[in-house]
C-alpha cells in the first residue's frame, strides 16, 4: 500500500461529533490511535457524552490501526490547520506527534495527552507542554492484574508466568507490564515470568506467542497481557491446547469483547481502564482549562477488576462506564 492510500485509508476514518457548524460552540479536535479497537470505541462514546455535557462541539479523527505512526501525524497536522479551540491526543508512541502538538502550543491551542502516551520527560526535551494528562494509572492497574492472579493461585504458589507487553516503545504498555511484574515479585515470590515479550497489541501476535511459552512451558499457570486483544489471542491458544482450566489469563481495558469473553468463561479477568469514562472526563476537565480554572497535571480515572462473579451479580457502580 503506497503512503498516500494509507493517509487516505487513516482520514476516512473522520468522525463529526453533533453539527459542527453552531458557530456559538467550541469545536475540540479528538485524535486517536484507532477505532478498530473496542477501547477507543468506547472512549468515543465518552467523548460524546462529555462534549453534550461540556455544551461544545468536537470532531475526531483516528489512524486505521494502532501501529500507524505517520500516518497519525498526518492527521495530527490536518487537525490543527483547521485550529480547533483545543487537541486532544492519543499518540501512538512517545515521540510521533512531538512536532505537531509543538506547532498547537505555538498557535495557543491546549494539548491534553489522552490515556497517558507520552513520557513527561521525552515533552520537556521536545519543548512541548502538555495541558494536563488522562487516563488510568497504568503501573497500578499492572499491579491489580497481579493481585488478581495471587488472590486466584495463593500467594505460595509456583509455576511459569507469561507477560504479553504493548507496543515496542509504548510507554501504557510499559507501565503495564512493569507493575505487573513487581507487584508479583512482591505478593508471590514462586510465581515466575519466564517470558515477557512485546506483543504489539496485536492478537494474533500474542497467540503466537503463547504457542511457542506453552511449548516450552506446558505447566503454565498464568498470563498477563497489557491489552485485551492481546489476552483474547492468548486465549485462543490457552483453550485450543485444552489448558483452559490450567491457565488463568489477565487483560486490561475491560472492553466489549473481553466483557463477552469473560461471560462465557474463557477470559479469567479484565482490569477495566474505564475508557468512556476517561474520554467524558477529558472534555469535561480540558473546558475547565479554557475557561481559566485549574486541573491537576495527571488526572488519573479509576479502574476496576471484571470477573465473571462481577459481571453476573451487576451491583458493582462503576459497570455502568463498562461499554
Amino acid at each position: 500500500m503506497t503512503k498516500l492510500k494509507t493517509i487516505l485509508l487513516a482520514s476516512a476514518v473522520v468522525l463529526m461529533g453533533t453539527a459542527a457548524n453552531a458557530a456559538d460552540k467550541p469545536v475540540y479536535g479528538v485524535l486517536m490511535k484507532t477505532l478498530a479497537n473496542p477501547f477507543w470505541g468506547a472512549m468515543e462514546q465518552g467523548v460524546k457524552a462529555g462534549s453534550d455535557a461540556a455544551g461544545v462541539e468536537y470532531y475526531l479523527q483516528a489512524a486505521e490501526s494502532d501501529q500507524a505512526a505517520e500516518p497519525q501525524l498526518n492527521l495530527c497536522n490536518t487537525m490543527l490547520e483547521r485550529k480547533p479551540a483545543v487537541m486532544i491526543t492519543a499518540a501512538i508512541n512517545s515521540n510521533i506527534l512531538l512536532p505537531c502538538l509543538k506547532a498547537a502550543n505555538d498557535l495557543g491551542i491546549p494539548v491534553v495527552d489522552l490515556d497517558g502516551n507520552l513520557d513527561p520527560s521525552i515533552n520537556e526535551k521536545a519543548g512541548v507542554k502538555i495541558a494536563f494528562q488522562i487516563g488510568s494509572d497504568n503501573e497500578a492497574a499492572g499491579a491489580q492484574g497481579a493481585d488478581f492472579v495471587v488472590g486466584k493461585l495463593g500467594a505460595d504458589a509456583k509455576g511459569p508466568v507469561l507477560v504479553i507487553e504493548g507496543l515496542s516503545g509504548n510507554i501504557t504498555g510499559q507501565k503495564r507490564a512493569r507493575g505487573f511484574a513487581e507487584q508479583l515479585k512482591k505478593t508471590a515470590p514462586g510465581l515466575e515470568i519466564v517470558a515477557s515479550l512485546p506483543g504489539d497489541w496485536d492478537r494474533g501476535k500474542a497467540a503466537n506467542i503463547t504457542n511457542d511459552i506453552l511449548t516450552k512451558h506446558p505447566d503454565l499457570v498464568a498470563i498477563f497481557a497489557a491489552n485485551d486483544g492481546m489476552a483474547l489471542g492468548a486465549v485462543e491458544t490457552v483453550f485450543a491446547a485444552n489448558k483452559g482450566e490450567q491457565v488463568t489469563i489477565v487483560g486490561v481495558d475491560g472492553n466489549s469483547d473481553a466483557v463477552k469473553s469473560i461471560k462465557e468463561g474463557r477470559l479469567t479477568a479484565s482490569v477495566a481502564q474505564l475508557p468512556y469514562l476517561v474520554g467524558k472526563q477529558a472534555v469535561e476537565s480540558i473546558k475547565l482549562v479554557t475557561e481559566g480554572k485549574e486541573v491537576p497535571a495527571v488526572v488519573h480515572v479509576p479502574t476496576m477488576v471484571l470477573t465473571k462473579a462481577v459481571l453476573d451479580a451487576g451491583t458493582e457502580p462503576m459497570l455502568e462506564f463498562v461499554k
